[in-house]
C-alpha cells in the first residue's frame, strides 16, 4: 500500500499518526525511504531484544573493466562514480583482480573492455575472457548485464573483445538489460548515453542503499590520483627535444624532456604519458583551401565559438584516417565510388592504410559544407607514449622516446600529427598539455628479482625508466636487455647511458641486433634463440619477462622465439611451452607494452 493511500481505517495507526507519517516521508528520497523501512522493521522486533539491520539491497552492481592503456579503466571509474552518486551499491574491479568464482554471486554487471591488435583482449582481461569461453564457466541465469566496448573502426576486429564478452555472458544465460555499445576512439558522447541507459536499467531491479555505505572501488583506483586527467590535462613545459639518431639514420627519433614542476603529478616506471597536440597549421590551411571553405568561419568547439582553422588545428583528427570519414565524405559530396568503397570493410581498410584526410580530398575534390566536413571527422584524441624516465632519477620531469612518423605516399611527404608536433613544431619552453596514464599491467616485480627486457627501437623507453629506478633503489636483481635497430652507428638509442649501466652492474647483460649491419638481417628474436639456454635458466630462477614495441609483428616474433627456447631447453612440447608462458603471464611475470 502506498503512503498516500494510508488512512486510520486501513491501518492500526491513529489519523494523527498517519498525518505525521505522510508529512515525514513526503520529502524523502527512495534511498532514505529504504533505510527507514529497515529501521522500522528492526523496531518492530524490539520485544525479542533484537534490532534488525536496514533492508539489504537486492544485490550490488559490479563495474568490471579490462584496460590496456587506461581508457577503459577511466570510463569504468566514471560509470562507477555516477552509480555511487545515484545511491547504487557499486564495486569497481579490474578484471586482473577479479575472482572468477564471484561470477555466480553477481546479480548486476557492467563490463567496460577495450580490444587489442587482431581482436585480442587486453592483458588484464585475458584470464576472465578465457574462463568465460571454457568448460568451467557457470550458468548465469540470475545475472543482468551490459557491455561497453572501446575500439577503433580503422581496425578489422573492431571491439571484438566486447563482442566476445557479450556473446559469452548471453550464452551462459545472463540477461542483457541494455544493448552492447561499441565505441570508436571519440567515445565520450557514446559512453554517456550508454551509462545513462545502463544505470537506469540497473536501478529498475536493484534496490539502492545510501551512497555512504557503498563499498570502495575495489582497490582499482589509487588513493591519491592526480587532479590532472585526460579531460583536465596539465599545462607542462617542453624543456628539450634533441634528436638521438645519427645523420644517416632512416628515422628521426627524439628524446623529449618535459617539466612537471609544481604540478604534484607522480608516475611509476611502466606508466604512459598522454599528450594533447595541435595539427600542423600548414596542413589545415591546405585542406581549407582545397575545399574552398572560409578559414575564419565561426564554428563550435567544446562549447566555444572558434574559427574553422582553430577548430581543425585543435579539435579534429586529420592524419589518422578512418572508414567513417570515407563513407561520410562520399555521401556528402555525391562521390558514389567512395560510398561503394566504404561498404567493403577489407577494401576500405586497404584504402586508408597510407592515406590521410587530405589525400582523400586531393583524390576526390568536391564541394562540402563546413557542417558536413566536421561531422565526417573524428574528434582529436591524445596520444600515449611509454615514459622513458624514473622520478627517482629526474624528479619533476618526464622523458619520452618519440620516433617522428614520416613517410612519402602519393608523391607527398606525410607526418604523424603528435610525433611531428613534439619533435618538430613545438619549441623549447612552449606549453604542452599532458596527463599520466597509469599502467598496472607493466610493472617491475614487487620483489627484487631478475628481469629480462626486450625493447627494440623506441621500445627501449620503459626499460630506460626500469634501469634508472633499479639504479636508484640499489636493486640486486639482475637485468638483461635485448635491444635492436637498423644500424649500430646511427640507431643505438641511449648508447652511452646503457654502456654506463653495464659498466656499473645495473645492467648485467645486453644483447644487440642491428638488422642492416650485415648481409642477412638480424633481429632481437634471433639473439633470443642464440641465448636460449641462459634465458630459460633465468626464467626458471624467477625472472620476469617484458616486451615493448611494435605489436603487429615484433612482439609475435619474440613470443614465438621464447616458445622455441622453452621447447628446446625445457624439453617441452609446443603446447607445453605456450602453457609455460601463460603461467608466467598469469603470475605477472610476462608483461607486454605493445602498440
Amino acid at each position: 500500500m502506498l503512503i498516500q493511500q494510508l488512512n486510520s481505517l486501513s491501518s492500526p495507526l491513529s489519523q494523527q499518526q498517519v498525518d505525521s507519517l505522510k508529512q515525514l516521508t513526503a520529502t524523502m528520497s527512495a534511498v532514505e525511504l529504504s533505510w527507514v523501512s529497515g529501521y522500522l522493521a528492526g523496531i518492530s522486533q524490539g520485544a525479542s531484544g533484537a534490532v534488525a539491520a536496514p533492508a539489504e539491497p537486492a544485490g550490488k552492481l559490479t563495474v568490471l573493466f579490462g584496460s590496456q592503456t587506461g581508457n577503459a579503466k577511466g570510463v569504468a571509474t566514471q560509470v562507477a562514480a555516477a552509480a555511487k552518486e545515484q545511491g547504487i551499491n557499486v564495486e569497481l574491479v579490474s578484471m586482473a583482480n577479479y575472482k572468477t568464482k564471484q561470477l555466480k554471486a553477481e546479480t548486476h554487471l557492467l563490463v567496460v573492455v577495450s580490444t587489442n591488435g587482431e581482436g585480442e583482449p587486453p592483458d588484464d582481461a585475458i584470464q576472465l575472457h578465457e574462463f568465460l569461453g571454457g568448460k568451467r564457466a557457470p550458468k548465469l541465469d540470475g545475472l543482468s548485464y551490459s557491455v561497453l566496448g572501446l575500439g577503433d573502426t580503422s581496425y578489422e576486429f573492431f571491439c571484438q573483445t566486447a563482442i566476445d564478452f557479450d556473446q559469452r555472458l548471453a550464452a551462459l544465460g545472463a540477461k542483457s538489460v541494455v544493448e552492447r555499445k561499441d565505441c570508436d576512439v571519440d567515445y565520450d558522447d557514446d559512453v554517456l548515453a550508454w551509462q545513462e541507459q545502463a544505470l537506469a536499467a540497473v536501478k529498475e531491479t536493484l534496490s539502492a542503499q545510501p551512497s555512504a555505505a557503498a563499498p570502495a572501488f575495489g582497490g582499482a583506483v589509487a588513493s591519491a590520483e592526480s587532479q590532472y586527467t585526460k579531460k583536465n590535462p596539465y599545462k607542462a613545459t617542453l624543456l628539450a627535444s634533441p634528436k638521438i639518431t645519427g645523420r644517416g639514420a632512416n628515422r628521426d627519433v627524439r628524446h623529449i624532456e618535459i617539466s612537471l614542476e609544481d604540478s604534484g603529478i607522480t608516475y611509476q616506471p611502466g606508466d604512459a604519458l598522454g599528450v594533447w597536440f595541435d595539427n600542423d597549421p600548414a596542413l589545415v590551411a591546405e585542406l581549407v583551401e582545397l575545399l574552398s571553405l572560409d578559414a575564419e568561419q565561426s564554428v563550435e568547439l567544446n562549447g566555444e565559438q572558434v574559427s574553422l582553422t582553430q577548430a581543425l588545428v585543435q579539435g579534429y583528427e586529420l592524419t589518422q584516417l578512418h572508414p567513417g570519414f570515407v563513407a561520410a565524405y562520399g555521401e556528402a559530396t555525391g562521390q558514389d565510388e567512395l560510398v561503394k568503397l566504404a561498404e567493403d570493410k577489407a577494401t576500405v581498410r586497404d584504402f586508408i592504410e597510407d592515406r590521410q584526410v587530405i589525400d582523400v580530398v586531393r583524390q576526390y575534390p568536391a564541394a562540402i559544407s563546413v557542417e558536413a566536413l566536421l561531422g565526417a571527422l573524428r574528434k582529436l584524441t591524445p596520444r600515449l607514449y611509454s615514459i622513458a624516465s624514473a622520478m627517482s632519477e629526474v624528479e619533476e620531469e618526464v622523458h619520452l622516446t618519440v620516433g617522428v612518423v614520416e613517410y612519402t605516399a602519393f608523391d607527398k611527404v606525410h607526418q604523424g600529427a603528435a610525433s611531428s608536433f613534439l619533435g618538430h613544431r613545438l619549441e623549447e619552453d612552449s606549453e604542452v598539455r599532458v596527463f599520466i596514464e597509469h599502467n598496472d599491467n607493466f610493472r617491475l616485480p614487487a620483489e627484487d628479482k631478475p628481469v629480462i627486457m626486450v625493447g627494440p627501437g623506441t621500445g627501449i623507453a620503459p626499460f630506460r625508466s626500469f634501469l634508472q629506478e633499479r639504479d636508484n633503489q640499489d636493486a640486486s636483481g639482475e637485468s638483461w636487455l635485448f635491444f635492436g635497430n637498423q644500424h649500430f652507428t646511427d640507431d643505438f638509442l641511449y648508447q652511452t647511458e646503457l654502456q654506463d649501466f653495464k659498466e656499473r652492474g645495473v645492467l648485467n647483460r645486453i644483447d644487440l641486433a642491428f638488422s642492416r649491419d650485415q648481409e642477412h638481417k638480424v633481429y632481437v628474436q634471433h639473439r633470443i634463440i642464440e641465448q636460449g639456454k641462459d634465458l630459460y635458466q633465468w626464467l626458471e630462477n624467477g625472472a620476469s619477462l617484458y616486451i615493448c614495441g611494435d605489436g603487429s609483428q615484433m612482439a609475435k616474433d619474440v613470443h614465438q622465439a621464447f616458445v622455441d627456447v622453452i621447447v628446446e631447453h625445457g624439453n617441452k612440447t609446443e603446447d607445453q611451452a605456450q602453457e609455460y608462458l601463460i603461467a608466467l603471464r598469469d603470475s605477472k611475470r610476462y608483461q607486454k607494452d605493445v602498440y
